[in-house]
């Protein structure tokens, strides 16, 4: 369990970099990742220092008493999961973990399924994996998601065949929030007994995660999305209903009985579990303040008659996660015209590298759509405040831009 020495509204904020103590930046960009909560911090601490042992060293108390933080933050995660701790892989990140799951169970299976279902809109940590298996021989079926970034059940069905091995489909989508009801595609994958890999890296902390009520057989997810530290992620490998069995992509050591090899980093996994922990523990609350501001914000931006769309779901997302574009106004010009606020454009779009976001593209927007896209991210350490001078900035910014006569969007294909 975590030490509840300071409550998230209480936890000391470090000052941005560049700014005044009169004009602070505002941080709203937690999809993309969060800060080290400090009671998670005071929980690692003593692993740095007192308890530095190696925990596959068990011939003496220093590893031992190392091996024991590590087994306990497995069998508190995958309490957490609905897990079983001989599951659970300890990784660098959902990266790592996502290469795990789809190579691995690509090459342990390839002589008998080669074919796996995803669709466009998933994060680049599995585009870029199945991209590469299809170049050693894998087939990968894509969805086609609706405007609001949903995919039909019936499409998945229609999707898998004789041959397939797995369905790879995330939890929620990290740009726009997006929900997938991962209990229904459990229950699509188990009735054609077929493997589902569930990318949660976005969702952990967020959602409910229930590996046993969902059927999920591989989930990912990472622990600088729920404000724990950096380079630490997991895998879960289901362990019946087929048991999944992986080829290693790490070799030298036989860690992680022999799913990843690698001295454990005891601090980071330690600070997963807290992490993981508190998050849970404080979700319905966190989840039921960021609605909140999230309203509050469109209410500001809908009072002020700023014509902007939500790209996604306009109900069920993400708590604190919104995309929108603003109509006629270019992201990257946007972003450059409030330095104050620290947030992500839905495309990556520049006049430099005109691309735009994947993701959007898939949903059905255009290009000079996606280009005049934006995400915004609230998270634990968000405050109303900051909330209301975020709607106010954006306010005057898109007015202005809209008002400048040789503004354009600059994405193109």
């Amino acid at each position: 369990m975590v030490p509840n020495q300071t409550s998230p509204s209480d936890a000391p904020r470090a000052a941005p970099l560049g700014h005044t103590a009169q004009a602070p930046s505002i941080y709203l960009d937690y999809q993309a990742t969060t800060p080290l909560d400090p009671r998670v911090f005071t929980v690692m601490q003593p692993y740095f220092t007192r308890v530095f042992g190696n925990p596959a060293s068990r011939g003496h108390d220093y590893g031992r008493e190392a091996a024991e933080a590590v087994n306990g933050a497995r069998e508190a995660v995958a309490r957490m999961i609905g897990g079983s701790p001989l599951g659970l892989v300890f990784t660098s990140g959902a990266t790592e973990a996502n290469n795990l799951a789809l190579k691995g169970l690509f090459e342990q299976h390839r002589d008998r399924a080669r074919h796996f279902v995803s669709c466009r809109t998933e994060h680049p940590a599995v585009l870029d994996v199945l991209a590469h298996l299809v170049e050693r021989g894998a087939e990968v079926t894509w969805l086609e998601p609706d405007r609001s970034g949903h995919i039909d059940p019936d499409e998945l069905r229609r999707a898998i065949r004789p041959d397939t091995l797995a369905v790879s489909l995330m939890y929620a989508n990290n740009e726009t929030g997006v929900v997938h009801d991962v209990a229904a595609i459990g229950a699509i994958t188990r009735d054609a007994g077929v493997f589902f890999h569930c990318d949660a890296t976005q969702a952990a902390g967020k959602l409910p995660l229930d590996v046993g009520e969902t059927g999920i057989d591989l989930l990912t997810f990472s622990g600088h999305k729920i404000y724990g530290p950096k380079g630490i992620g997991a895998l879960y490998a289901g362990r019946s209903r087929p048991r999944v069995r992986l080829v290693s992509q790490m070799h030298g050591g036989g860690h992680e009985r022999g799913f990843r090899s690698g001295t454990l980093n005891v601090p980071a996994i330690v600070g997963l579990a807290a992490a993981l922990d508190l998050a849970e523990n404080e979700r319905e609350r966190e989840a039921a303040l960021l609605k909140k501001q999230r309203e509050a914000l469109l209410h500001r931006l809908r009072a002020a008659d700023v014509a902007f769309q939500i790209n996604g779901d306009p109900v069920a997302g993400l708590p604190g996660c919104l995309n929108l574009r603003f109509v006629g106004v270019d992201g990257a010009a946007l972003q450059q015209a409030v330095p104050r606020l620290a947030f992500s454009r839905g495309s990556a779009c520049s006049s430099a590298v005109p691309t735009p976001s994947k993701v959007l593209l898939a949903m059905g927007l255009g290009a000079i759509e996606a280009g005049e896209s934006l995400r915004l991210s609230l998270g634990r350490f968000t405050s109303d405040a900051e909330v209301e001078t975020a709607a106010e900035l954006l306010i005057e910014a898109v007015c202005r831009l809209r008002d400048a006569p040789d503004h354009a969007a600059t994405c193109e294909l």
